[in-house]
């Protein structure tokens, strides 16, 4: 998806122009470890959402990469632990997820455990964005609002806009971004190998595929209260095994 790309047309209208000018801005000097954050914070600022969050893709979880928020973040957190949410629909079909109302009992059905969370959370509509394309869909953007209703078709060209920006700002970064011993994408690349570190041992602990144990790694997460990534430490530490009561 390239910026500009999307619902609603009108590149040429004053409120396109106002969003390009804020993202611009909100830019501005910005380095790539930086960029998810600032891109997160302007569209809280264009839209009418109180959070926003966005994630890569990973080979079993989303990553998460920045949020504007405690709040957003702890609902992209949740996603990964849970493995479901709209996040993961979008990863899996490349196309956007517009729940307006959580309350709706089509949500409940969809994502029983997340919506009663988020709503416990105090949000009531998510839409989740793809960060790519329907056929490449490298990761999500995950806007969170605390009360109920839809994106107007400009306001959702604007949100495609942000999230095509995102994804040229992480698709663009030179090499040595990407590879830096102390970057920010090494230390998701670490998150993720304790996270696999953690679902072969638990493999060899019960003796069951790598399916099986990430389940019961995020199942035993959401029971005691942590995120996927902090259960897989206390795994990888031994602090916690699956073999014993």
């Amino acid at each position: 998806m390239r910026p500009g790309d999307g619902p609603g047309g009108g590149r040429g209208g004053a409120e396109y122009e106002r969003a390009v000018g804020a993202i611009a801005a909100g830019l501005r000097g910005a380095g790539p470890a930086e960029a998810p954050g600032r891109l997160c914070a302007v569209a809280v600022d264009l839209l009418p959402v109180d959070g926003a969050s966005a994630s890569l893709r990973g080979d079993s979880m989303p990553l998460q990469i920045a949020a504007s928020g405690g709040r957003a973040a702890r609902l992209a957190q949740l996603q990964a632990t849970l493995g479901d949410g709209p996040c993961h629909h979008v990863l899996r079909t490349g196309a956007p997820v517009l729940a307006r109302d959580l309350e709706d009992g089509s949500c409940a059905d969809r994502w029983p455990v997340f919506t009663q969370q988020a709503l416990g959370s105090g949000v009531r509509a998510v839409y989740a964005l793809p960060l790519g394309s329907t056929a490449v869909c490298v990761g999500t953007l995950d806007l969170y609002r605390a009360s109920p209703g839809s994106l107007t078709a400009h306001q959702l060209h604007v949100a495609l806009l942000v999230a095509g920006v995102m994804t040229v700002a992480l698709t663009d970064l030179p090499y040595d971004a990407r590879d830096a011993g102390d970057g920010w994408l090494s230390g998701l690349a670490a998150d993720h190998d304790r996270v696999h570190q953690a679902v072969g041992m638990i493999m060899a602990q019960l003796g069951v595929g790598a399916d099986e144990a990430l389940a019961r790694l995020r199942g035993d997460a959401f029971a005691h209260g942590l995120t996927v990534l902090e259960a897989a430490l206390d795994v990888v530490a031994r602090r916690r095994r699956f073999d014993t009561p």
